[in-house]
C-alpha cells in the first residue's frame, strides 16, 4: 500500500464518524462521503466529541484533528486515498452501487475495506470487476475506541493486501485478528451470539431476570474476558497442568452443560421480556448516560491495560 496521508470514509453514520475521529486522530487527512447532506455537521460532533476519548488513550497524532473534507460522490472521496473504509448501510445492493461508482476512481495501490458485519466476503466481492484490494476490514462499536478490527480475504484477494491492511489498523492503535475461513458472523460477533442465546434462554426459563444476567457477565467471566481469552484462562484454571489437565478434569461438567443449552428465537415475547427487563436494569437512566458510563469504564479498562501489558494476554 502507497504510503500517503490521505485516507477515505464511506458513509458517515455512527460506525463511519468514529472511524473518520480515529482517522483524523492519527494525522490522516480524511475525505467523507455520505448521500445525506445532513451528515457533515453530526460527524463533525462526533469527532469533536470523541477527541477527550481518543486523549485519554494516547491515540493523538497532533494536537488537532487532521483535515475532514466532505464530498458529494464518492469517487471524488476515494481519488488519491491510498485506504478507504466503507461503512454504508448492510444492504448489498447498496454497496454494490457504492462500489461500482468509486472502482475507476481508486488509486491502483488503494486498499477498500468493508465494515460490513453481517454480509459475507464473496457477497461484497461479487459488486467489483477486480475485486483484489478489497478486504473485510470489521470493527467492533465505536471503532475509535474498541480496539478489535477482524480482518479477511480470500483466493480473489490480492498477494500481500490483508497483510498491508492489518500493518495500517495495527498503525492506528487497533488490534487485528485473523478470519481465516467464511462464516456467518465471522468470529466475535458468533461468540457475542452465543453467550446471549443461553443468556436468553436462562431468562426464558426463569433461572435469572435479565439484570442478573447482565450482572453475572461483567461481574464475573466478563471481567476476565477483558484480561485474556476463554483458552488462556482455562489454560490457568487447573494449576501446573494447564489447559490439558483442564480438559481431562472438567470434560464430563461441560459436556453435561452443552448438552443443556438451550434454543430461543427472538418472537415479540421474548424480545417485549428482555426489553422490560433491560428497562428495569436502566433504572431511568437515558441511552446517553449509559453510553457514556459504558465508554468511561471501557477507557479506564483500556488505559489499565496499556499500563500493564502482558505478553500471555496476546499484547
Amino acid at each position: 500500500m502507497r504510503q500517503s496521508s490521505k485516507v477515505a470514509v464511506l458513509g458517515a453514520g455512527v460506525i463511519g464518524s468514529s472511524w473518520a475521529a480515529l482517522l483524523s486522530a492519527a494525522g490522516h487527512a480524511v475525505a467523507i462521503y455520505d448521500p445525506d447532506k445532513a451528515a457533515e455537521p453530526t460527524a463533525r460532533r462526533y469527532v469533536e466529541n470523541a477527541w477527550p476519548t481518543l486523549r485519554q488513550l494516547g491515540l493523538l497524532g497532533q494536537s488537532r484533528p487532521g483535515e475532514l473534507r466532505f464530498c458529494a460522490d464518492p469517487a471524488e472521496a476515494v481519488r488519491g486515498a491510498s485506504f478507504v473504509q466503507e461503512s454504508v448501510p448492510e444492504r448489498i445492493e447498496l454497496k454494490h452501487d457504492l462500489y461500482g461508482r468509486i472502482e475507476s476512481a481508486l488509486d491502483p495501490e488503494a486498499i477498500v475495506a468493508s465494515s460490513a458485519s453481517g454480509l459475507q466476503m464473496r457477497e461484497l466481492q461479487a459488486g467489483w470487476r477486480n475485486p483484489s484490494r478489497l478486504v473485510l476490514g470489521h470493527p467492533f462499536n465505536p471503532p475509535h475506541l474498541i480496539p478489535l478490527v477482524e480482518v479477511m480475504g480470500n483466493e480473489r484477494t490480492g498477494p500481500g493486501v490483508v497483510e498491508a491492511a492489518e500493518a495500517f489498523y495495527q498503525s492506528l492503535g487497533k488490534v487485528t485478528i485473523r478470519v481465516r475461513k467464511e462464516v456467518p458472523g465471522h468470529v466475535a460477533n458468533r461468540l457475542q451470539a452465543a453467550l446471549w442465546r443461553e443468556a436468553i434462554h436462562l431468562v426464558n426459563s426463569g433461572v435469572a431476570t435479565v439484570e442478573d444476567m447482565d450482572t453475572a457477565v461483567w461481574a464475573g467471566p466478563g471481567l476476565r474476558w477483558a484480561a485474556m481469552g476463554p483458552a488462556m484462562l482455562f489454560h490457568l484454571g487447573a494449576g501446573a497442568g494447564g489447559l490439558a489437565e483442564f480438559c481431562l478434569r472438567y470434560a464430563p461438567s461441560f459436556a453435561r452443560w452443552w448438552d443443556d443449552l438451550g434454543e430461543v428465537t427472538l418472537d415479540r415475547d421474548t424480545a417485549a421480556r428482555l426489553v422490560a427487563g433491560v428497562e428495569a436494569e436502566a433504572k431511568g437512566r437515558t441511552l446517553a448516560e449509559l453510553s457514556e458510563a459504558r465508554d468511561e469504564l471501557i477507557v479506564a479498562f483500556l488505559r489499565s491495560r496499556q499500563a500493564n501489558s502482558n505478553p500471555a494476554a496476546g499484547t
